[in-house]
């Protein structure tokens, strides 16, 4: 009888991910926004004057790579610092305007491409998996716990 740990799906898991972001960047492109910058965009027009290591939490990413994606949004005019007013040493994130006037555009990339990338799948089967995959990620996420209290 066949297990559940036999069924091998990180590859497939690992391609889904590729293929969004390739088709997502390639549809972003005429904006001059990654996925990674998207997100991060996207993130502080929703939360205005997050700090750094706030917005790293946020989007799961470590604070050094949040660092280079702000940046390179800093450099192209998306994002700006401003001095925390609480803490002379930290900086607060916003968007800029030229941010603001794009982000309803890339919405609308976002979700096209998750229409193109579920075609023919039932909303409840949808649900289902993301379900599924969650559970995957709790269970990953709770082993690095577990591994930060080994050390």
């Amino acid at each position: 009888m066949a297990k559940t740990e036999d069924i091998s799906f990180g590859y497939l898991l690992s391609d889904v991910t590729l293929l969004f972001r390739k088709h997502f960047d390639r549809r972003a492109v005429k904006f001059g926004l990654t996925r990674a910058q998207w997100r991060a965009t996207k993130m502080l027009y929703h939360r205005e004057g997050l700090r750094q290591n706030e917005l790293a939490e946020f989007l799961e990413m470590e604070p050094i790579a949040v660092g280079r994606v702000i940046d390179r949004l800093q450099a192209a005019g998306f994002v700006e610092r401003r001095p925390d007013p609480k803490d002379r040493r930290a900086w607060r994130l916003y968007v800029t305007d030229q941010a603001k006037v794009i982000v309803g555009d890339m919405e609308v990339i976002a979700r096209e491409l998750r229409r193109d990338a579920t075609r023919g799948i039932d909303h409840d089967a949808l649900k289902n998996a993301l379900a599924v995959i969650n559970q995957i990620k709790e269970n990953l996420q709770a082993l690095e716990q577990g591994a930060g209290a080994d050390d």
